[in-house]
């Protein structure tokens, strides 16, 4: 109870009343919070090299009492019962680094050369692991279960394997929420959306193939060099002539190689990058953006002579945010924030493993800024010199717990 300026006593809702105790405990937790990630940034390790990490990870969720299961090489998954029955919901963090040299002056940054925290998985883990804290002190008052998965490899694919072995099952899960610590938004911010909220990627290596020779006779040669820069080029009219601004695509090449000397045309051009695309059940006349950028790619190089060996992968489909869960994403954030207007609409075109959940259970997938407000500006995600704000820690912590309050409170409520 508090008085107001005119003397009068203002009572709590119940709302606030009930919920005052995920405050409490994310202040409780701050600095383990903060410790967990500092020597997580400080010990990266690629993608299913998670040894330590998961390591770490069974061990603390073990001392919590969970059931913890080792899973898809170095995944870690630990079930929270609890005292009552009810649906099962999935609560994700990744674990991996990033093949990158760290260039930051962090106390804490990377011990290993070529390997580093440049996109948050490290404050993704701890995070998590407070959240398995904090809703462990609850077991009696839990009409269900939370699954803690503490995935591998989730730069590449790591989900997939995941749930081929099983980790939607024993018990069944009903849904599942994620978060993304997000240096485009300010700390304070929290993005989420309906529908699709990442990009889908598909990664192409392209070979264009001709006839090499001296420079000073070009009329004797094949140039695969000129093919591949109007490749380059012409692709890109994909997005700006082929698709409707209400279907964002981004074609990025990533990697050109070719050539031994200055006077030597050669035999040969390899490219490397990406496609994303925001709407993957979307084809316009009849193509999908993959198809549409082989078309291309056949007609530049019977232009010019020249044939070509192209393979695409799709690495990840969108994130798709049901509904009913986006509402309760959206409802946690705002009770969290105490301000509706920092809760925003928000989708990038980042791909993101935890797309294979999302097809599989109703799911939500939230935003949550992570930029400094006092940066100027923030270096980029998968940037050698990537950090966060560790104010957004808490606020992740946070969001996770109200999140399960919350499903689990509408579960009960019917």
């Amino acid at each position: 109870m508090k008085e107001n300026r005119d003397g009068h006593i203002h009572y709590p809702s119940f709302e606030t009343m009930k919920t005052d105790w995920v405050k409490a405990e994310v202040k409780r937790l701050r600095e383990e919070v903060r410790k967990l990630r500092r020597d997580l940034h400080r010990h990266p390790e690629l993608g299913f090299q998670e040894t330590r990490t998961s390591g770490i990870v069974e061990q603390y969720l073990k001392q919590l009492g969970l059931e913890v299961t080792r899973i898809a090489r170095t995944g870690v998954v630990g079930l929270l019962k609890g005292d009552a029955s009810g649906p099962t919901l999935l609560l994700r963090a990744d674990m991996d680094a990033l093949p990158i040299q760290e260039e930051s002056e962090l106390p804490f940054r990377s011990i290993h050369d070529g390997v580093m925290h440049a996109c948050g998985h490290d404050g993704h883990t701890a995070i998590l692991l407070a959240a398995s804290r904090i809703l462990s002190g609850r077991r009696q008052t839990l009409h269900g279960n939370v699954k803690f998965v503490f995935q591998p490899n989730e730069e590449v694919s790591g989900a997939e394997p995941m749930i081929a072995e099983g980790v939607l099952e024993k018990p069944a899960v009903d849904a599942a929420a994620a978060i993304h610590l997000w240096t485009p938004l300010p700390t304070g911010v929290i993005g989420l959306d309906a529908g699709a909220v990442t990009g889908t990627l598909a990664v192409f290596r392209l070979t264009v193939l001709g006839k090499g020779g001296h420079t000073g006779s070009p009329e004797t040669t094949v140039d695969p060099i000129i093919a591949a820069a109007n490749i380059i080029q012409t692709v890109q009219t994909i997005q700006t002539r082929e698709t409707g601004v209400d279907r964002p695509t981004i074609i990025m090449f990533g990697k050109v190689e070719g050539g031994t000397k200055s006077n030597i045309v050669p035999e040969s051009v390899k490219l490397e990058g990406s496609i994303r695309y925001r709407c993957p059940e979307t084809k316009v006349a009849g193509e999908s953006p993959e198809q549409r950028f082989e078309r291309i790619v056949e007609g530049i190089c019977a232009a010019h002579r020249a044939d070509y060996d192209l393979q695409i992968n799709l690495e990840n489909r969108a994130v798709l945010n049901d509904p009913a869960m986006t509402r309760i994403g959206r409802s946690a954030a705002t009770e969290l924030l105490g301000d509706a207007d920092r809760v925003i609409r928000y989708s990038s075109m980042a791909a993101e493993d935890f797309a294979e959940f999302s097809r599989r259970v109703p799911s939500v997938f939230c935003y949550v800024g992570a930029c400094d407000p006092a940066a100027d500006p923030c270096p980029p995600h998968h940037n050698p010199r990537f950090t966060l704000d560790e104010e957004s820690l808490e606020i992740g912590l946070e969001l996770f717990v109200r999140i399960a309050e919350r499903y689990f409170g509408e579960k009960e409520d019917g």
